[in-house]
């Protein structure tokens, strides 16, 4: 599935990985720019895949292997042919403006980002193509497509149907991975995100989840039970919405976490939606994290108290904070609170969450809700999701054209 914005989840706390990256291995001098291979008249070297391997190193990133990127060379051949055909240029100015945000996700500008590369062996010119290739052609597919990719008002009241009263209600099978991502270790699952984020079949990403996913759920392949749309988070609603069985969301920045959620089935039911006008939680915060004692803590805890108000009596005596209790609108909630208090009946219990950067664990307790009538979700993000994974399909077809179009050998 293709991704329009170019490595989105690459977060601050990549400078620390970029500025104590080791030096990569002297590249062996002889060879470097014999062909790898070769797309029509244009030529991948030996050096361009070096550089390559060892830049989605340095970043963690999926492709970091050296078949992975003589892949990722050829296409983005490809996309470099589309893009001079279409006559379309990135200005100087617009290079640079690319290449400073790009910098700037790592909390750095992008001269301290070249000098991190440098000091691990990357050229600045494979910094710079990478991230013009990825800009170009974005660029390109919303100029070719974007006129194609127009949503009408009776397609966004088809993704809405449930969201009027008395309507029918839509239902979703859905998998989740929810990947805790404190401070030192959020740029290595920033990169794991985007890899799984490529996922393309059903048991592909329960493997992912039964390997790295904090919820209850990993055991079972990340997999949920059949539940309301309107049950899910307001945010979350139209990204579901958006995708077809297999595909999965991009990933999710959530305190501490990164969430990911794959869609298996959708169905329309002839059953009244449930629409809830405020959600009712307690959050009692167990220090440590998610270390092996607090998470025994947690299960201990779990068969001590049946509802929320048996939370009080543990926290009595207790700094005050330790313990929150809110009623808020579904919009309001936090939206790593909102998906995981939608998967929660009234005194059940989620342990998938930290707060203060992963040395808290969340003991986050559902306590109610109270049901509303014709909530509504926005219509202008149900668009943007509906446009944006049409986008997506336009610019699979066209690179899968393109590939079948051209000479590519290699060596």
């Amino acid at each position: 599935m293709f991704k329009l914005t170019l490595a989105p989840f690459i977060i601050p706390t990549l400078a620390a990985v970029l500025l104590t990256a080791p030096l990569g291995r002297p590249a062996v001098a002889q060879n470097l720019f014999a062909p790898v291979a070769t797309v029509d008249s244009s030529v991948v070297t030996e050096f361009e895949v070096q550089q390559r391997v060892r830049f989605l190193q340095v970043l963690n990133a999926s492709g970091g292997t050296r078949e992975a990127a003589i892949t990722s060379l050829i296409d983005e051949r490809l996309r470099a042919q589309a893009i001079r055909d279409a006559g379309l240029e990135l200005g100087e100015e617009g290079i640079n403006a690319a290449m400073e945000e790009f910098a700037g996700r790592a909390n750095l500008s992008r001269a301290e980002f070249v000098e991190a590369l440098g000091r691990a062996g990357v050229a600045e010119e494979t910094y710079r193509d990478f991230v013009l290739n990825g800009v170009a052609w974005r660029d390109l597919i919303r100029a070719r497509y974007g006129n194609r990719v127009d949503v009408t008002e009776a397609e966004i009241d088809r993704a809405l149907s449930t969201q009027s009263n008395g309507a029918s209600n839509i239902r979703v099978l859905v998998s989740e991975i929810i990947i805790p991502a404190p401070p030192p270790q959020a740029a290595r699952v920033a990169a794991l995100a985007e890899e799984i984020a490529q996922s393309t079949s059903v048991a592909e990403f329960s493997s992912y989840a039964g390997r790295y996913s904090a919820t209850a759920t990993r055991d079972a392949g990340g997999r949920l039970p059949w539940q309301s749309l309107s049950n899910l988070p307001p945010a979350l609603q139209p990204l579901i919405l958006a995708l077809s069985p297999g595909e999965v969301t991009q990933p999710l920045n959530i305190p501490n976490a990164v969430a990911l959620f794959q869609l298996r089935d959708i169905d329309e039911t002839g059953k009244p939606q449930k629409d809830y006008a405020a959600i009712e939680y307690a959050a009692y915060y167990l220090a440590g994290g998610r270390s092996e004692g607090t998470l025994q803590q947690a299960a201990r805890l779990k068969t001590q108290v049946d509802v929320c108000d048996d939370l009080y009596a543990f926290a009595k005596g207790q700094p005050d904070g330790v313990l929150d209790r809110e009623t808020r609108t579904p919009a309001e909630l936090p939206q790593d609170f909102a998906i995981e208090l939608s998967k929660l009946d009234p005194g059940e219990v989620s342990t998938a969450l930290t707060r203060s950067d992963g040395q808290a664990l969340v003991f986050l307790m559902m306590c109610g809700r109270t049901a509303a009538q014709n909530a509504e979700v926005s219509r202008e993000e149900v668009a943007a999701a509906i446009r944006q994974r049409r986008l997506s399909g336009f610019a699979d077809s066209l690179l899968a054209e393109l590939r079948a179009d051209a000479r590519i050998s290699r060596k």
